[in-house]
């Protein structure tokens, strides 16, 4: 089969290396890809967003099947567009994909179907948010409402910090139309952990737990991130916490699109926070996650090409995944300065080396080829993931391995799973 994986992070480089283990793979293609993807299929300068390009590509190709990466194709209804045209493509529809792409159409759902998530109100007026912040307890939460990379999420701590957040979301538009509706969330306490689930409109299959550091500093200090680092298992989900993220989570939204009409085909990846009260949703992705992906594939020992299929066809209750039973750890490298500004075309080295451990595995992210030598191409630049009989373990060789590679103004946290 020839595959297509749209866009150009770690998540997709994990994705495409663990499709090249697949024996009924003939061809890998990724759109537009990084220095990573180059390695093991063919990349093409079309961008994630262009939904005609993405089709011809897919038809001059000969592409069998498609796997959407990122959440702004998703939203923009690239699967709906492909379907029209025939092609075979993986991910939700687009109005499957407003679980994501609409924080308030999110909460909407989860409230409508008993699924657990913090008290909200949702504001698309300005001085309504505010006077809302001037009532509140603190701390609270101030989300934009569409999608912003992960980073259109503010922990006030008090009012002038909910004040700030409010000006910068709605009236700056830091975050352009994403921030025309804000959603002000009660603060919750508690570990978080990411969940994936493939879904194929009736059953579901669970994979294994992760957790993601969002938070740009040790000691999850500093702003909001794609993402810093992942570790699987999580430590946070023992098996009587997993049961109720079923019984609570996973078949209350199964019987909520059944009652909505909603056809939901493909990654559920819902971030939960397990609360004193069990676990409480804090937003559902509709895709795989970036860093959690890393880690997940990783671990799996099964043929990815085999569950994405049996996700479109219907067919996830035939699919029993099985899964390599060590740990996992993904340590993000990342461009000086992210978040915030940042300068490109940095050279790296160190990644043959990093990758000498058969239980490395250094994904690609923000990266680009530039005469022959890999250099730096965006914030999040490298995702080192290895394998360890233990957290401790896997900890332990990610991060050697991680301290061989260097760019200039190269940061990491050093607290990933600790």
């Amino acid at each position: 089969m020839n595959i297509l994986v749209i866009g150009s992070g770690g998540r997709e480089h994990a994705l495409l290396w663990k499709l090249s283990q697949s024996p009924r793979v003939s061809r890998l293609l990724c759109a537009p890809g990084n220095a990573g993807t180059a390695e093991i299929a063919t990349n093409h300068p079309v961008a994630a967003n262009d939904l005609p390009g993405l089709v011809a590509l897919a038809k001059a190709q000969q592409v069998d099947l498609t796997i959407v990466g990122p959440d702004d194709p998703l939203a923009a209804g690239i699967v709906d567009l492909f379907r029209e045209e025939g092609l075979r493509i993986f991910g939700p529809v687009a109005a499957a994909a407003r679980l994501e792409s609409s924080k308030s159409f999110a909460k909407e759902f989860m409230i409508r179907h008993g699924i657990p998530t913090a008290g909200s109100a949702t504001f698309s007026d300005a001085e309504a948010a505010l006077a809302h912040c001037h009532a509140a307890s603190y701390p609270l939460v101030v989300k934009a409402d569409g999608l912003a990379l992960g980073k259109g999420v503010v922990i006030a701590q008090k009012l002038e910090e909910a004040e700030a957040a409010i000006r910068e979301i709605m009236v700056e538009k830091v975050f352009g139309d994403a921030g025309n509706t804000v959603v002000i969330e009660e603060f919750l306490t508690g570990p978080e952990c990411s969940l994936h689930a493939l879904i194929d409109g009736k059953n579901y299959i669970l994979f294994p737990d992760a957790k993601d550091h969002k938070r740009a500093l040790d000691g999850d200090q500093g702003l909001n991130t794609g993402g810093m680092g992942t570790i699987s298992p999580s430590r946070v989900l023992d098996e009587a916490m997993r049961e109720r993220a079923h019984r609570e989570v996973l078949e209350p939204f199964i019987k909520g699109l059944a009652a909505d009409g909603l056809p939901f085909q493909g990654m559920l990846f819902p971030g939960l926070m397990m609360t004193p009260n069990g676990p409480k949703v804090l937003e559902f992705n509709c895709r795989f996650g970036d860093p959690e992906t890393q880690s997940l594939m990783r671990r799996l020992k099964s043929d990815l090409l085999d569950l994405i299929e049996a996700t479109i066809d219907g067919k996830l209750a035939e699919a029993q995944p099985l899964w390599d039973d060590r740990a996992a750890v993904c340590i993000v490298l990342a461009s000086g300065g992210y978040p915030g500004a940042i300068e490109k075309g940095k050279e790296i080295t160190g990644i043959e080396a990093a990758s000498a451990d058969q239980d490395v595995v250094v994904f690609h992210a923000g990266t680009s080829s530039k005469d022959g030598q890999v250099v730096t191409n965006g914030g999040r630049v490298l995702g080192v993931t290895a394998l360890g009989a233990t957290l401790e373990e896997a900890r332990r060789k990610a991060y050697a391995a991680a301290d061989k590679i260097t760019f200039e103004g190269k940061q990491l946290r050093r607290d990933i799973g600790a």
